[in-house]
């Protein structure tokens, strides 16, 4: 699979731009803040109703203008389809594909499968566990609408659940209705849960062998999926600490406080492991990443790469490199430097100048 062309209107700093890539290596190259990083926002905003930076619909738009629209043309197994989305300030977005509008987000996930890349990956490792929660929320949404509506669900009725907390606090008699939210807390968690232990399963496998060899079999690693609370305990353990949750007007319990557990030979890389280690393994699981989604959907994944190889040593480049063979790629980076011209082929190279995106021929580089 791969992204055909992108065209963006009031989206960002862009007026109005068409892109076409190649379903190969695409390079935009330019100095920082020009534009470079919204053109990859715009293509997984495109392929996943929401932005990698977490922004809001109306961050998106353009200053001064009320909407922004996003056209994409892809194509999949030889098969093209259009993606229609519009933004707007004051409304919900609105999205259609190949021309009929869809009702719920869930009904673009699958279409295509698109992994982003950037530096702030690269601090996965040491940061919360909300980054890592994240990790496994933006992988499965793609591979399950089921886990995306069981993902909605549940933050739905969280959301409600501990806005009941805090006015049980005003009217005690509505405690009597936090059995109704509970029930539906735990059918949702529960489902959760699961998908995410066989997701870590999986993943593991394919973890092991990345880091073998980007390490030379030096150091071994493993991963593991730590729930806040096992599944089949979920509806005992809400339960006992109901008058917690009282107390702390919040729930306290549930996959909203899961995580990752790495480990770098036995130790926790989170805690103990060296900043070259940290990297390596967080590189580790975005390149376990793609090849999971390469055996799952029996087809590849589109990669976005933001300024990433600025980041990384010779040595974990390569390992890069090796792994997005094959893969449609769309990479941004300040300089069209001397690693990328020798170890990358350049399919289309783009320079982006205050929002202005120039196709160059590679003679001309």
């Amino acid at each position: 699979m791969y992204i055909e062309s992108v065209a963006l209107t009031n989206f960002r700093n862009y007026e109005s731009l068409e892109l076409e890539f190649s379903e190969k290596t695409n390079i935009l190259y330019g100095d920082n803040a020009q534009g470079k990083t919204n053109v990859l926002e715009a293509s997984y905003v495109g392929a996943t109703t929401r932005s990698h930076r977490m922004a809001r619909d109306k961050d998106m738009i353009r200053f001064g203008e009320e909407e922004a629209h996003i056209r994409m043309q892809v194509n999949k197994r030889n098969v093209g389809h259009r993606i229609d989305m519009h933004l707007r300030k004051n409304k919900s977005k609105s999205v259609m594909i190949d021309g009929l509008p869809i009702r719920r987000s869930s009904e673009l996930f699958g279409l295509i499968n698109i992994i982003f890349f950037s530096p702030e990956d690269l601090s996965i490792i040491k940061e919360g566990p909300g980054e890592r929660r994240r990790f496994m929320d933006m992988e499965l949404c793609q591979l399950s609408r089921i886990y995306y509506s069981n993902l909605a669900g549940y933050n739905k009725v969280l959301n409600q659940r501990n806005n009941l907390l805090r006015d049980i606090g005003a009217k005690k008699g509505l405690i009597d209705t936090l059995d109704v939210w509970d029930d539906q807390l735990v059918r949702y968690g529960q489902r959760i849960i699961t998908e995410r232990d066989s997701f870590i399963r999986m993943l593991r496998e394919v973890v092991i062998r990345v880091h073998e060899k980007i390490t030379g079999g030096r150091e071994t690693i493993d991963i593991q999926y730590e729930p806040n609370v096992p599944a089949d305990d979920f509806p005992d353990t809400l339960r006992k600490k109901r008058d917690t949750d009282l107390r702390y007007m919040a729930t306290m319990t549930g996959p909203q406080r899961d995580d990752i557990g790495i480990y770098i030979d036995g130790n926790d890389v989170r805690l103990y492991g060296s900043q070259g280690q940290q990297r390596t393994a967080a590189l580790t699981l975005k390149l376990a990443e793609i090849e999971l989604v390469r055996e799952m959907i029996s087809d590849t994944p589109i990669l976005l790469l933001d300024d990433v190889m600025s980041e990384l040593d010779g040595k974990r480049r390569e390992a890069l490199l090796g792994s997005i063979e094959g893969i449609q790629t769309i990479l941004t980076c300040t300089g069209y430097d001397d690693f990328i011209r020798e170890h990358m082929d350049q399919d289309r190279i783009f320079r982006v100048t205050k929002g202005v995106i120039r196709r160059e021929n590679r003679e001309q580089d």
